[in-house]
This record gives C-alpha cells, structure tokens and sequence, in this order.
C-alpha cells in the first residue's frame, strides 16, 4: 500500500504548523518525522488555534506508541496507519481527536534536465518511476504486502543505492532480476526451497566477464611467483579445475577470486625474502638514498609603489617582505630617506573616504611616534601594500600558532569538459571584478578550496591536477586534507605542509537533490575540520538549472542544510549555518537573471551590474529571507559567468535549440560564493571576481580570497586556581524568547561551547504568553538559569569564545530556534544586554534578548594583541593633523574597539520580519538609533572614552561587522547596530528605563518601493505592550504617572506611527561625537 497521505516524512515544524494553520479545523492533524529522536515521529494536532505536538516513539520490538499526559495508559501499535486509526477516537489523551488528516501535495515528477548543452551528467534511470510505493512503518515486509508490492520496494532501493554510471551494466541485470524473476524465488522460498535459483542464474551472467578477466590475472601472477620461488609450486587445482570447467558457476568464481588474494598477498613477501637471501649471499651493499627536499617556496620579491605623500610630493615605498624593512624614498633621490623595520610598525589605517589612502604609524624614538599619509595610484595598490605589510608582520612574529590564515575559494562548472593545461588565473585571483594585484596574486594562501561541476575527470585525476598546477605556480606540494565526490560534484581542500598538523576533526558529507533526491546530478558536496581552535565548514553545490525553478533551488538549498553532516555530533541538533566559526558555501547556484536577454546585453556592455542585481533571483531570494540567512557575499563586479560561446569570452550563447523548442538561458551569475561567520570574529574578503582567458567551459570560473582570523589551542600561563575566585564564570539575569510558533508548550534552553566541559541545560521557562497569534513570548528569570564554569578562566581564551544556544520544547525536545552569542561583549563585572536572532533548518523563527556577564579573575585578566588588529578604519568623521603622537595617546588610539556582534543591543521582534510578504526594504528610523543628546548619556560615553579614547578608528573586524550590519539593513527591517560596544559598558538592568533604546522597530518604507502595510497595526500594538511593561518599572522613563513620563510616551507613541525626520539627532550626534573626541585629546596631552 502506498504510504499515507497525512505522513509529510521529514518537513520541519514550522512548515508543519504552517500546513495545520491554514487548515484552521479544530481536530486538523499530520505526522512527520522526529526532529529530535531518530526513527520516531512526531504527531501534530491543531486545537484552539494552538498546535499540539505528541511524540511517537518505538520501543525495542518496534511497536509504536504515543507520549500523552499522565494517567493515560500508552497504547502499542504495529503500524502507524493503526495508530492514527485508534486516536481517532475519543478519551484517548489527547487534546481532541484525530478528525481531518491534512495531506501532504503531490510530488510532481519531472526531469531534472540542465537544458544547458545537452550533456548528460548522471546515469539512465535504470527503473521506471511508475510511483513510490511505501509499506507500514514498522517494516516493510509485512504479511498485507503482495509479491509485485516487494518487487517495487526493491527496484526503488536499487534506484536510490546507483553512485556512478560504470556499474550500470551490472545493475541492468539486477533490475532485469527484480522485475521479472524475483517474484519466483519467492514462490519458491514460500514452499520451502532455499537455493533462490533464479538469483544464481542472474548472478552469474552479470559476472561472466569476470571470468576471463581472472584467469588472466590468474595466469599473470602464478608466473611472476614462479620467478621467486625456484621449487615451483604444483599448478593450482583451482586452477586446472577453472580451465577444464565448461559452465562456469559462483563457486568456482569465489574459488578463482580467493587464489588472487592469496597470490596477491604471499608474492610480496616471497620477492622480499628473495631479495634479503641475495644481499645476504653476495655481500651486496645497497646504494645510499639521496634524501630530496622538497622545493622551498620561491622568495618574495621586493616590491616598491609609487605614492604621493603630503600634496605635491612624490615617493616610492620599498617592501621587502623577507628582510622585514620598509623604505620611503623620495623622488628623485637615489638613497632612502627612512627605513623602517616591522617591529617599528605601529599601525596602519586605511581611509574609507579615499580608497587609495592610507596612514601609517610607526616609532621614530623610545617616547614619541610619527604618523605619515600616503596616496596610492588606485585602491588595489594600497590593498597589497597593506597585504605586504600584514605578511612581513607574520613572517617575522614569534608566534608558535598563527592568528591570521588567508583562504582561497574556488568554484567552476566545468560543462563535463577537460580543463586547460593552465589555470594560474583561476588559481591566483586574476581576471574581471575585485581581483589580486599582481605584486600580491604570487603569495600563496594558508588553504585552498576547489568546489567544481560537471567535472569528468577521475577524481585522483582530479587532485593531482590542482596539486601540481599550485606546485608550478608557488613551488609548494600542497597537502590532502579531504577530497569528496557526488558524481561530477566534486570538493578539494589543500593546505601549506606546515599546516597539516594543526587540522583535525575532518568529515565530509554529500546530498542529492536530483530527480526525487535519489540522483546525484545534482546535490552537494561539504567537508569540515578544526584548524587549531576555529571550525571551518564549506560546502561545494550544484543547484537545479532553470530560470523558472526558483522555488526548486530554495527547496534544494532547504534539504542540503537539513541533510548534510557535518562538524560535531554534538552540535547535531544546531542549524548547520552555526556549527562553524565560518562557514563558505559555493558553487553553480542556477540562480537567473530576471530580465529581458536584449536588456541584460545592454546594461552588461555598460557594466550596469547594479541594474542587474536589482533582478538577479539569488538577491531577491535572500531579500524575502528564504534562502543563505545572514550570509555574506562581496561585491559583485564582474560580468554573468554563464552561458559563453565555448572557446570564447566575447558572447554568451543564450538560446538552445531541442526538440520540445527553444530553450532561453539569459546570461546570469550561476556560479556564486557565500559566506557566514560567528559575530564578532576576523573575516576580510580581500578578492571576488571571475578569470577571462578560460573558455573550455560555457561557466567561468569564479574565484574569492579571504583574510580568516583564528585562534589556537590556547595554554594557560598559571595553573588553575582552586578557590571560587579564581574561577571564571557566566552568569544569567534573564533571558526573553520571542518564538514563531503556534504551540504553547514550555521549553527550556541548551548551552553549548567549547570552553564548556558539557552541555548544559536550564529549568522551564517562569513565564510565557501567546497574546499575538502565531508568535509564543517566553521568559526565564536567573533561578532557572545556571551558571556556566568554563574550563579555562584565563581572559584571551574567553574572548574567543561563542555560546550557542537552542531552545526546546518540555514536550517533544525539538529545537524551536538556535543562536550564538560572542563572550567578547560580555565580560565585565556588571550584566550586559544582548540580542540576537534565532534561526531554525535555514529559517528565522525568532530573536532573543537578555542579560548577561562573565566574570573573569582579575589575576586572569592579560590579553595580547592580534595580528590582524594592527590594522584599522579611519572613519573621517573629522579631519584632524595627527603629525607625532606621545606615547600615551598612542596607546589608546591603538586600543582594540570591540568588534560588533550580529544583533545591537536594541529589541527586534520577530513580528516585524517573520511574515512572508514584508517588504526588506524597510529600515529603522536613523533618528531613534541612539537617545537624544544628553549630558547622562556623554557621561556614559566618558566611561567608554576612559577604556578606549579615539572612537574614529575601528579594527578591521569592526569594520566589517559594521559593513555587513549596513548589508543587512538593506535587506530586512531590522535594528541598526550600534557604533560602539565596549565591555565596561556600566549599564545593568535597573538602568533600562534611561539608557536603554525604545523597543519598538521603527519601520520606515522606501518611497520608491510599494509592499504590504498589513504588519501597521501590529506592530503599534507591539509598542504600546511594551510600553505598557515598561511603565510599572520603578524609574522609568515611560512611567505615565510622572510628567515626563507621559511625554516620553506620546512621543515614543507618535514615532511609532509616523518617524520623525531623519535628521532629527545627526546634527547632536556630530556636536556630541566633537565634543567627546576633543575630552579624549585633553585627557591624554
């Protein structure tokens, strides 16, 4: 029987409740699979607008039975279907019965065709799709099941288990076998016969080509035993009996494969013997072994630019990498006027007004340091001089473990063509868009990823191909970290000799998402591993082709993240997207133009690439959130990489001519790379862009460079201290859950980390509510918190360190939602606020807020400086001469500002951003990202002044959260992060009602966008409820029963509904911003 039409398999339960709530019948029920248990199910039944969630769970004879409340005695089931039919009727436990199964849709089946040049990339289907056939759940084999039910099953497990094309003759037999001649065996077995003839018959004419392949094997390897063994052996009966035997049958075929084995295994010892008794008799001597090094990398060739320095004056700077010096040579003049060793390097600051400028800071004595400003010829050159200077700076470290590692990420659609004798653009980041320049594209990187499609080579082929492409061009044999194929999908990772031993905990994992997700032509390839202390996840996919399959490329992106195993078990249960400090995701994404072919012509000869991806389907994708939540991808400069004319790069052939008509491929960017990082961690894309002189494919490869920081595998300077106070902590005050849901069921949260010895769980929640349909509010308070001990307490290990959090249900233990929150922020001795989304199967299904300390001891407080944080931003705010510096003033300009977590310390509700149709455009109001100016609130900013006295430089971490902050309020209506966050921020929670930015998001609509205003009127009730929660704070400042109270509230009220101009605070933001950088250089002069 086919399986029920209420089982939905493996849907999540956001998909689940969404199915039951447009149902809307009391009574409304289906099943799915178990999210947190394997092999169990989880029944979900709509009552009173709520969703109620039963586990099912098999017990060890495989009998089924539901969770209910107590009292209630479990009933066992063999079946599901008899299950389902029992509590469909009454006083059964549940809510209400079982009345109105919602069925799942209909799977339509269609093929799965790139339509791209006709090429086949996966074998013929060996087994006609004339339907899945399913039996009970208990087993399939089961008495109600007929003869031709069992030859399907099995036709349908042979089609799910075919890998690659070379066995399909072999499988063509075994399908032949189930089709027609199963059936009998099983007759016969019925009546007692257990010889399965028809099996044998099948068997040995699928392997009677094997035969003679065996007896020349055979005959091949008695003859070279002969050679070493002088008393020649009598010739094998087996032998002798192969070649008289005329009708070969399986047990001569064993009999002939169990003597190359033995012949396999004893000649190596017998040639080995042979040659020991030889030395031994003749008194040979063996030749000494050259030992061959393997070649050193090439040396880094000093490298000069030409700059402008002041507004007239002209120079050249010199950098020599390997001696570790720099030189400022004017023009004109033969010698140096300054060099300057590494060590004398204080800082390097890039402006972000002028790409090409940059100032250095550097000692000129023991008590004063001197600052120059340079201009480069163009943005590139200054990115390699400070690329230069970043590399001399490690070369010549004393680290043991380094801090910043550069990665290379690689991904081509090869169009089942063999590459070029040449990929040294490909390889070394040279083509169109942000690409290398060529004093820096020579340097080798720490790692290097290769994600390709549609590749018809060998996969040993394959990866001796990269390795000696990249030992030609950097004189380095890469290491083999992992290699993993799904037919032509195929992933490479290769690291620098000196790195291999900091890699460990390597998997890899593949999906296919093809025809019914049983084939391989399309799917994804991942692998991941540990470098030192920091997870790395990538992942190499090739999603379904078509400009009109965008839903079906969600889908696909939906079930690799569901399917795909990868990094620590433990961390199972967690969104894929947060198991890894940073996550790239890559390869032929499919995603089309949504344009006019004529159109897309003219806007690519102007270079118009904005214009384009204003309709390039993968931005309008992550704009609606249905697809790489969060991710980060660089800026596209360069044309659509598909479809070329193969053989050239100067036309894209957009039309295919078949049979069922004209088929339209528009130029588009298929190929694509992406990535995700945890907050508050160092990750600089530093090139993005695709090469122009590889044409063998209609693709052309795409390649991004990327600046990682990482830590190590930290040891403490002290021992262990024995008293509590020497111990670190992490301490809750509260934490707030806003969930997408429409189940009512307590939960409680899951800690995770690495600096945690276990897993760590907290008590059900103290309170919870469900006023706004759809959405379940939850609250803990510090009593059903626990305190969490790290295994180290020392402060530089801390900082690194990254909490993930899962909420779950009391009922059915399944994940409701997952976060990761960045310690950095946290440590001070006063709680600090946090807030941060909440991501499920690829999906937002919330947001999280709270507070939060880590106490660190005080004798555990040193910290060093990165590597990577010697260079920052200078922001312009105001344009001041800096031409020396004391000492002191130096220090804490070059004190780190915090990096900037994903979440800023304001409260977004998931209202605002769940519902499909919200139009991401919409952007907080600017004017009520900070409070009005008030001496309170630059007093606060003093405090922040004493850690750290110059707010105009950020670190490049900084800078980057801050510019992918920017990205992310361009595409959904969230809060803007704030510019500084520093963990001796004084604000605890009796402090809310003063300090604490209004809770409300502000929604403004662009002028020039039409969408749905349906979220208005929610969104003010949302307000006033939190308002309404504010107002009986003692002390705050929404408190309508005090005169400014009342004010406050009429104008949070008024911005709720209609934001006041944008304007509003940037002329007291700018007084203020002067104001405090004028008290800093006051302070420390």
């Amino acid at each position: 029987m086919t399986a029920a039409s209420w089982y939905h398999r493996d849907i999540s339960r956001v998909v689940a409740e969404d199915l039951l709530a447009k149902a809307g019948k009391d009574g409304c029920f289906l099943v799915r699979d178990s999210e947190s248990v394997s092999g169990a199910y989880a029944l979900c039944l709509l009552f009173q607008r709520h969703v109620h969630t039963y586990r099912i769970l098999p017990d060890e004879e495989g009998l089924l039975s539901v969770q209910t409340i107590q009292g209630i005695q479990a009933k066992c089931f063999r079946t599901l279907t008899d299950l389902i039919g029992a509590y469909q009727q009454p006083n059964n436990g549940l809510v209400i019965p079982l009345l109105y199964p919602v069925n799942r849709a209909r799977e339509p089946v269609e093929e799965d065709s790139d339509g791209e040049d006709g090429r086949a990339s996966h074998p013929p289907s060996l087994v006609p799709h004339s339907g899945i056939i399913a039996g009970s759940t208990s087993g399939w084999v089961t008495a109600q099941l007929n003869k031709a039910q069992i030859s399907q099953q099995l036709q349908l497990r042979l089609q799910e288990q075919v890998h690659s094309s070379p066995a399909s003759d072999f499988m063509g037999f075994m399908a032949e076998y189930l089709s027609h001649h199963l059936q009998l065996d099983l007759e016969a077995l019925r009546n007692g016969n257990l010889q399965l003839r028809h099996l044998s018959t099948a068997l040995v004419t699928a392997c009677r080509g094997l035969h003679s392949e065996i007896d020349f094997t055979l005959a091949g390897l008695e003859t070279l035993a002969k050679v070493f063994d002088p008393p020649a052996s009598p010739r094998s009966p087996v032998r002798e009996q192969g070649l008289l035997a005329g009708d070969p049958d399986l047990e001569l075929l064993l009999s002939k494969i169990a003597t190359v084995n033995h012949l396999l295994s004893s000649i190596e010892k017998k040639v080995l013997k042979t040659l020991q008794e030889t030395v031994i008799k003749h008194k040979l001597a063996l030749p000494s072994v050259a030992v061959v090094h393997p070649p050193t990398a090439k040396p880094m060739a000093v490298q000069s630019f030409e700059v402008k320095v002041g507004k007239t004056q002209r120079a050249s700077l010199t950098v020599d990498v390997e001696s570790g010096t720099m030189a400022i040579t004017k023009r004109g003049c033969s010698s140096p006027e300054e060099i300057i060793s590494q060590d004398k390097i204080l800082q390097l600051i890039k402006y972000q007004s002028m790409q090409s400028k940059v100032r250095l800071v550097y000692d000129r004595d023991q008590h004063r340091s001197l600052t120059r400003d340079f201009i480069f010829q163009n943005a590139r050159k200054r990115e390699a001089f400070c690329q230069l200077l970043q590399l001399m700076k490690i070369q010549h470290s004393n680290l043991d473990e380094p801090d910043l590692i550069s990665v290379y990420v690689g991904t081509w659609n090869m169009g089942s063509a063999p590459p070029p004798r040449s990929m040294a653009s490909w390889l070394t980041s040279r083509g169109l868009g942000q690409t290398q320049d060529e004093t820096t594209a020579g340097i080798p990187h720490d790692i290097y990823v290769i994600g390709t499609q549609e590749n018809s080579l060998g996969d040993r082929e394959w990866v001796e191909f990269l390795r000696a492409s990249l030992k030609t061009l950097m004189s380095i044999d890469f290491r083999v970290v992992a290699l993993q194929c799904l037919w032509s999908i195929k992933i490479v990772v290769l690291v620098k000799p000196e790195h291999e031993r900091r890699i460990s905990h390597v998997n890899t994992s593949s999906v296919k998402t093809g025809i019914a997700n049983t084939l391989g032509n399309k799917g994804a390839v991942g692998v991941s591993f540990l470098f030192n202390g920091t997870s790395f996840g990538f992942v190499n996919c090739h999603l379904a082709s078509g400009s009109e399959k965008t839903h079906r490329r969600n889908q696909n992106y939906s079930d690799i993240l569901r399917s795909l195993v990868l990094g620590d078990k433990r961390l199972g249960s967690f969104d894929l997207t947060l198991r890894f400090t940073h996550l790239f995701w890559f390869g032929d994404l499919n995603y089309r133009l949504d344009m006019e072919v004529q159109d897309i012509f003219a806007h690519v000869n102007k270079k118009e690439f904005e214009a384009l991806l204003a309709v390039d389907q993968l931005t309008l994708e992550r704009e609606k959130n249905k697809v790489f939540l969060r991710f980060s991808e660089g800026d596209i400069s360069f044309p659509p990489t598909y479809r070329y004319e193969r053989g050239s790069r100067d036309s894209y052939v957009w039309q295919k001519f078949k049979t069922t008509g004209v088929r339209i491929n528009v130029p588009s960017w298929c190929d694509r790379i992406l990535w995700k990082s945890h907050p508050e961690t160092h990750m600089l894309c530093n090139s993005y862009g695709c090469t122009d002189d590889i044409v063998t494919s209609d693709h052309s490869p795409v390649f991004a460079t990327f600046e990682v920081g990482v830590t190590s595998q930290f040891v403490p300077r002290k021992a262990p201290g024995s008293s509590p106070e020497s111990l670190a902590c992490i301490e809750w005050d509260s934490i707030e859950v806003i969930v997408k849901t429409a189940s009512r069921s307590k939960c409680y949260i899951e800690f995770h980390s690495y600096c945690l010895e276990e897993s760590q769980r907290s008590g059900e929640n103290s309170s919870q509510s469900s006023d706004i349909p759809g959405f379940l509010k939850l609250s803990w308070s510090a009593k059903q918190l626990p305190v969490l001990s790290p295994i180290l307490s020392d402060l530089e290990y801390l900082l690194d360190q990254h909490l993930l959090l899962s909420i779950k249900g009391m009922d059915s233990c399944e994940s409701y939602g997952e976060c990761c929150i960045a310690m950095r922020s946290m440590v001070g001795s006063l709680a600090q606020q946090f807030e941060t989304f909440l991501f499920h199967r690829g999906e937002e299904t919330g947001s999280m807020r709270g507070w939060m300390k880590v106490r660190v001891p005080k004798d555990r407080r040193s910290t060093r400086e990165r590597l990577y944080e010697w260079i920052s931003f200078e922001t312009d705010e105001t344009e001041s001469d800096f031409s020396t510096l004391s000492k002191p003033a130096l220090r804490a300009i070059r004190s780190r500002p915090l990096s900037l977590p994903e979440a800023a310390g304001s409260y977004t509700n998931p209202a605002y951003f769940i519902f499909e149709g919200v139009p991401n455009t919409w952007a907080q109001c600017p004017s009520l990202s900070e409070p009005p100016y008030s001496q309170a609130s630059d007093r606060q900013a003093d405090r922040y002044l004493d850690h750290s006295p110059c707010r105009r430089l950020q670190s490049l971490t900084g800078a980057q959260a801050c510019s992918s902050s920017k990205e992310q309020l361009q595409r959904s209506p969230h809060y803007s992060v704030p510019e500084i966050i520093s963990c001796e921020h004084q604000l605890s929670p009796s402090q809310i009602g003063r300090h604490k930015r209004p809770k409300s998001a502000i929604l403004t609509r662009h002028p020039q966008t039409s969408g749905d205003c349906s979220l208005t009127a929610l969104h003010m009730a949302w307000c006033l409820s939190d308002m309404d929660t504010e107002s009986h704070k003692r002390g705050s400042c929404l408190d309508p029963s005090q005169p400014e109270g009342r004010k406050n509230l009429l104008r949070h009220t008024r911005s709720a509904l209609e934001p006041p101009p944008q304007s509003c605070w940037e002329g007291a933001g700018s007084q203020r911003d002067t104001r405090r950088l004028n008290r800093a250089r006051e302070k420390y002069h």
